[in-house]
């Protein structure tokens, strides 16, 4: 299923949703300039799992280990890794920002981004793959929605081989959805990228988790707005 756009407006202008997608596309068009260097910089600012695991019991120093854990969000392997989260972030965290404020988002959506890449390294801690993109982080948006705003409609477009039909589907049937297969991946998968890479299924389902989990301490003293 891919979403269009949802059926639930946002009542303030989500400032820092707008910074973030900025920020991503601005690192990628970087990223495009480094050519032949673009490995070494994934490889210091993208999260390596081994390193983290190293950094955990103090065998690295702690800013290279960690500081990745921030930064491997802002980073995409290619535009349709960058557009493809964009969209989801585009479309689900404007209604997220709005309910936690601006500051508040931005702090969730850094702590779901870390949250989501300590579960990928927990998966497979020797890894030595680099982990990045957004959709760790977009993931934690996606639960806070879900829990939020379980009815509200989903405009998708359903790819049923030649045809493409688009149809609302509620939040609570397509964010279910969309969570059920990430667990399954990653279950299937092992937790363990091929030589090549691949998908960080753990990491889709951690930062849903996470987004989960936080919503509640960070709705804490918040008025919803009439």
């Amino acid at each position: 299923m891919i979403p269009i756009r949802d059926k639930n407006r946002s009542q303030s202008t989500p400032f820092i949703n707008y910074l973030l997608i900025g920020a991503c596309l601005i690192v990628f068009l970087y990223e495009l300039s480094l050519r032949e260097n673009q490995e070494a910089f994934f490889r210091q600012f993208a999260v390596l799992p081994r390193a983290v695991t190293l950094g955990v019991g103090g065998q690295v120093p702690i800013l290279p280990a960690f500081l990745p854990l921030v930064t491997s969000m802002f980073l995409h392997g290619g535009w349709l890794h960058l557009l493809g989260n964009m969209v989801y972030l585009y479309i689900f965290g404007d209604n997220i920002e709005d309910r936690l404020g601006h500051g508040r988002y931005f702090c969730f959506y850094l702590l779901c981004g870390v949250g989501s890449a300590a579960a990928q390294v927990w998966s497979n801690p020797d890894s030595v793959i680099p982990i990045l993109g957004a959709s760790g982080a977009i993931a934690g948006v996606l639960g806070a929605y879900l829990l939020l705003f379980p009815r509200a409609r989903i405009l998708t477009i359903i790819p049923l081989v030649i045809l493409f039909p688009i149809i609302e589907v509620p939040a609570f049937v397509f964010l279910g959805f969309w969570f059920i297969l990430q667990v399954i991946q990653a279950y299937l998968s092992g937790g363990l990228e091929e030589a090549g890479g691949g998908v960080a299924w753990w990491a889709h389902a951690g930062g849903f988790i996470a987004g989960a989990a936080l919503l509640p301490v960070f709705l804490l003293g918040r008025r919803r707005s009439s």
